[in-house]
């Protein structure tokens, strides 16, 4: 929340209070809110093993930056990744550091009334081109129309001005491994060892829903395709190959991220754009996978790979490259609001990742102030100071919502 201060200034204020909140509803999520001394609350999240990323927070981070002048984001930023560096800084650190990250350039905007765009470099769009993650949640089926009426499914998101969607059509024929306490919402077909064999039949069964949407709408909708690395290198161009003459926007973690030799081989294979990779953490990841041309499109989760600071950075990598970005999302109204911000300040930005089924009736209004703003198919870049929304009140205070607290001790 905005709190008027004529004293506030980058030189006199300092982070007194941090505080972690997890929802019942939504246990993968974790929100934080920085507060600083004059009053400024600023908030961020980040997604999976919360109560690791919990501990990280109050732990290793919280002794590191109470007290700190909440302004100098590169400094914090560096402090911990270089005490975390220590001993392996991806994974649970990473993600709570991109909580902070983001939670510190809220805080920034509203002291200074701008959004964060401005403080990036200013704005170079009014908008920026959604498409939707086809996933099931409240009224939308979105995950099972799509394998089983894709046609019907790109009619409706067409309807509603969408003019991009992304599902998984060959997940369900990969080794399954159960395990949908850290899945989320793309389900039990997310997680799991990468598949060695692809037989035909399945393949023309993925294929099909692809076909279906093509005979119905035509060119009318682009079609990503994500494979949440559940092949190995020869399915995954088994794959790309019978995709081609379908013209796919892209294929998306076929394979593992972590070699970037062999998703080059898959580059070389297949003649479809490459999107890599959400999973990948900090630009010293990317910049390997692009030394090794390994991708075509930069898709980055800034809550996981080291928030704003970090996805900043990435995305002026990228276009060193001459490629574009693409922020991932499939978590939480935070995640893709901080992404909006980084789409609006670089020139490089392709589209942004969103789910119908959470913004449009969906959680977020439960969770912030301001949904999110989209119209015909855009994401239209607001001019709120800071990230633009807060944490509603009536959430913290629900009784399925616990918290935690780490403050600067009053002697």
């Amino acid at each position: 929340m905005i709190k008027q201060n004529p004293a506030a200034s980058p030189g006199n204020d300092k982070i007194v209070h941090i505080e972690t909140y997890r929802w019942k509803e939504q246990p993968n999520i974790i929100w934080v809110e920085i507060t600083t001394e004059n009053g400024f609350v600023g908030l961020g999240e980040t997604y999976y093993v919360p109560g690791a990323v919990e501990a990280v927070i109050h732990e290793m981070a919280a002794p590191l930056i109470l007290g700190k002048n909440p302004f100098h984001i590169e400094d914090i930023w560096n402090t911990l990744f270089v005490c975390a560096n220590f001993y392996g800084y991806a994974g649970a650190e990473m993600r709570a550091f991109s909580a902070i990250d983001i939670a510190l350039w809220d805080i920034l905007g509203q002291a200074t009334g701008l959004p964060i765009y401005a403080l990036l470099g200013g704005k170079t769009r009014d908008s920026i081109p959604i498409y939707n993650t086809c996933i099931n949640f409240g009224k939308y089926r979105d995950m099972d129309d799509s394998l089983e009426r894709p046609g019907d499914l790109a009619e409706h998101l067409l309807s509603q001005g969408i003019k991009a969607m992304k599902f998984w059509p060959w997940d369900r024929f990969a080794p399954q491994l159960k395990v949908e306490a850290i899945t989320g919402p793309a389900g039990w077909a997310a997680v799991g060892p990468a598949g060695s064999y692809l037989s035909l039949e399945d393949l023309k069964k993925g294929l099909w829903c692809v076909e279906e949407i093509r005979k119905r709408v035509g060119d009318k909708i682009e079609i990503m395709i994500e494979g949440h690395s559940r092949w190995d290198l020869n399915c995954a161009i088994k794959i790309g190959r019978a995709l081609e003459p379908l013209q796919p926007f892209w294929m998306e973690d076929i394979m593992q991220p972590d070699s970037p030799d062999d998703l080059a081989r898959l580059a070389d294979s297949v003649r479809l754009p490459q999107c890599v990779s959400e999973r990948l953490f900090t630009r010293y990841a990317f910049r390997q996978i692009l030394e090794k041309k390994a991708a075509h499109i930069v898709i980055l989760d800034l809550v996981w790979t080291g928030g704003i600071t970090e996805g900043k950075k990435i995305a002026a990598l990228a276009d060193t490259y001459h490629l574009p970005v693409a922020p991932h999302d499939g978590t939480g109204p935070v995640t893709i609001i901080s992404s909006m911000h980084l789409c609006a300040s670089v020139t490089n930005a392709l589209t942004i990742e969103t789910e119908r089924a959470f913004y449009d009736g969906g959680y977020y209004t439960q969770v912030v102030t301001n949904n999110l703003p989209i119209k015909d198919g855009h994401m239209w870049i607001w001019d709120k100071p800071g990230l633009g929304t807060e944490l509603l009140p009536e959430f913290k205070s629900r009784e399925d919502v616990t918290s935690r607290k780490s403050k600067v001790e009053i002697v």
